[in-house]
């Protein structure tokens, strides 16, 4: 039926196409026209003409110089109409080359010839359909320069159309910079000024708004230049202060707090210039109520986000702003998955850094049933939106021993973690798991019985550091105060060659986790001689290699450290004793300048020469022989070390028969 349909559209329009090459003027205006009144709301009519190969000639006789400009308009208009049907009808254009067409025609047509104007509508037609032709825009300072005088002085419908082309165009530093540069701010403050009481219409507003957002998103030295621009007495940010007001349309008033957040974020403006505090934040609060559409809702929670997430002046102000708790409660339960992602990601801003906070969002109604219930949604974005509020939620220590365990959140997780997600909600996952595998969280014990310690052994051996460093740390927080059963789970599963290639990673918080995880599994007594018996030659050969390398301080500080708890082992410590080269290094680290080093190894001298032990006479008068019992004399003489003197003056005691 389809076909047939097809086949009658090319039958009814055979004569008039056939008239499109005609040579005689008059003939071939009239099957433009008659072809374009044929498209102009029909979708089934642009599909056929397009299926016609139509679209080569009418690109033709546009760009045809020697054509009545009668023509070439109707033409254009044309190929603008079949830019509006399906998207299959737009990749279809893009195909031909129209936009490379379009683009060389505005290079060369005059900005006040209506043939412009129609090549600009006909762009952002083809521009509004995703993914738009980016590439066939080039980033030319003369013809950037010739569309921002466009916006600034055309007409009102080039204007719009300028500027919402751009806005799309805009996807990156190289475009913002280039805009910037071509005089796109000015273009935006003129777009944006008020005329006496009456504020710009919404079709030049909104593609404004747009376009500023997309040129400050990020970049600090486009946002600078943002806030100076004027138009007449106002600066932009000035502009956009009388655009947040309630008298304002909503569209607008969210545009314009969307680009007062993107301008404090680039850093142009400080967290507490008023035309945050008293603009941009409030409108947002406002615009989450329950009274507004759920677009707008969804939007403002979003850009709420962004606005608070790392400055906690920002967060207690916003919770305490316009009932937002209970707004952002309300749009949880709104049906689509921009309005849930939206109000997960404000809750995870409000509560990154204040406990008082996330206990109130904590306290909200049935959230954490809606978190649980988050991370099963089908929508990937509301999945990590969900683990995203349950990571900062996660900071609270109180939470994880009672609310968490309530609602056994780390089942979800762990479902989520090993059903291979995206790198993004892996990172922010693996996070989470990090602060669930705490010592004091009751959901420790459940997790490793879902295969936790497999999971995170995994992620120490992936390419992104990130991951690399999460899969450690929660490591390290699980062996930490564990059973010994535990801790030799993590070793047999993690393996000797993973650790020491961990050690040698490029990421030298990876190589401080993965010394704390050592550390951690080397505590309680009867834990390191248990773990030292098995594991003592690679564990001996780890410290050596970090004391011996080029690595900081703090790095050298955690391998002395590993040290120490060795040195607490009933039989342990008879390996450090026994091995010549740790002994030397510990004297140099006794004398070493930075301070955090000697106090490291005054910890592990401290352990070997403690009185009352089995051997510690002999310990001590080898220590003696090798220096460590002088290097500790010097150290208590020492008036830069002044902090340390009460623990040499405990290591010398022990030495009660050679001091």
């Amino acid at each position: 039926m389809q076909q047939l349909t097809v086949f009658m559209d090319i039958e009814s329009s055979r004569s008039y196409i056939d008239e499109l090459y005609s040579t005689d003027p008059d003939k071939l205006m009239e099957a433009l026209v008659t072809l374009k009144n044929s498209v102009i709301g029909s979708n089934r009519q642009k599909s056929s003409v397009i299926q016609q190969g139509i679209v080569p000639r009418l690109l033709q006789l546009m760009t045809d110089d020697n054509l009545d400009a009668n023509i070439r308009l109707e033409a254009t208009i044309t190929i603008g109409s079949l830019a509006k049907g399906t998207p299959e009808n737009v990749a279809s254009l893009v195909g031909h080359g129209t936009t490379l067409v379009l683009v060389e025609l505005l290079k060369v047509v005059p900005t006040g010839l209506r043939l412009a104007e129609a090549c600009l509508c006909a762009l952002r037609s083809i521009f509004q359909h995703p993914p738009a032709p980016i590439a066939a825009l080039p980033a030319d300072m003369r013809f950037l320069t010739r569309l921002t005088q466009i916006a600034r002085e055309g007409s009102s419908t080039s204007r719009a159309c300028v500027v919402r082309i751009l806005s799309i165009w805009c996807g990156g530093p190289i475009e913002q910079e280039a805009l910037c540069v071509a005089g796109a701010c000015a273009a935006i403050a003129a777009l944006l000024a008020t005329r006496g009481f009456t504020s710009p219409p919404l079709a030049r507003a909104l593609p404004a708004l747009d376009l500023l957002a997309a040129m400050c998103f990020e970049n600090a030295n486009v946002s600078q230049v943002a806030i100076n621009t004027r138009h007449g007495e106002k600066t932009i940010p000035e502009l956009l202060t009388v655009l947040v007001s309630r008298d304002k349309p909503l569209p607008v008033a969210m545009g314009a707090a969307r680009c007062l957040t993107f301008i404090h974020r680039a850093g142009a403006l400080a967290s507490d210039d008023n035309r945050v505090v008293f603009g941009a934040l409030p409108c947002l609060a406002r615009l989450c109520t329950k009274e507004m559409p759920e677009d707008i809702r969804a939007t403002a929670a979003e850009t709420l986000a962004y606005l608070a997430e790392v400055d906690t002046a920002l967060q207690r102000l916003a919770a305490i702003s316009n009932h937002l708790m209970s707004s952002l409660a309300e749009i949880v339960n709104c049906p689509s998955p921009a309005a849930k992602q939206g109000a997960f990601k404000c809750f995870a801003s409000l509560g990154a850094n204040d406990e008082d906070i996330r206990k109130r969002i904590i306290e909200t109604h049935g959230l954490m049933v809606h978190v649980v219930n988050g991370m099963n949604n089908s929508e990937p974005s509301v999945r990590l939106a969900a683990v995203r509020c349950l990571h900062s939620l996660s900071r609270s220590v109180q939470q994880l021993r009672t609310t968490f365990q309530d609602h056994a959140v780390w089942r979800p997780l762990m479902q989520l973690l090993n059903e291979s997600p995206g790198t993004e909600l892996l990172t922010v996952g693996s996070s989470t798991l990090c602060n669930l595998l705490l010592e004091f969280s009751p959901a420790k014990e459940p997790m490793l019985d879902q295969g936790a310690v497999e999971m995170l052994c995994n992620l120490t051996k992936r390419p992104e550091a990130a991951l690399r460093l999460n899969g450690i740390w929660a490591l390290m927080n699980m062996a930490f105060q564990a059973e010994q059963k535990v801790k030799q789970r993590i070793l047999c599963c993690l393996g000797t060659e993973q650790m020491f290639r961990l050690l040698g990673d490029g990421d030298t918080r990876v190589i401080m986790k993965t010394l704390g995880l050592l550390r951690n599994l080397l505590s309680t007594r009867n834990h390191i001689d248990a773990i030292m018996a098995e594991y003592s030659s690679q564990v001996m050969q780890a410290v050596i290699v970090v004391l011996e390398g080029s690595y900081p301080a703090e790095v050298k500080e955690q391998a002395l450290c590993i040290l120490g708890n060795i040195g607490d082992g009933e039989k342990a410590k008879d390996l450090i004793m026994a091995n010549e080269d740790v002994l030397r290094k510990l004297v140099d680290y006794l004398a070493h300048p930075e301070s955090k080093l000697q106090e490291a190894a005054l910890f592990v001298a401290g352990n070997l020469v403690w009185r009352g032990e089995a051997g510690a006479a002999a310990r001590q008068a080898r220590l003696a022989d090798l220096g460590v019992l002088r290097a500790l004399k010097l150290l208590r003489a020492r008036h830069d070390a002044h902090h340390l003197h009460e623990k040499v003056k405990t290591a010398l005691a022990q030495f009660s028969d050679l001091t």
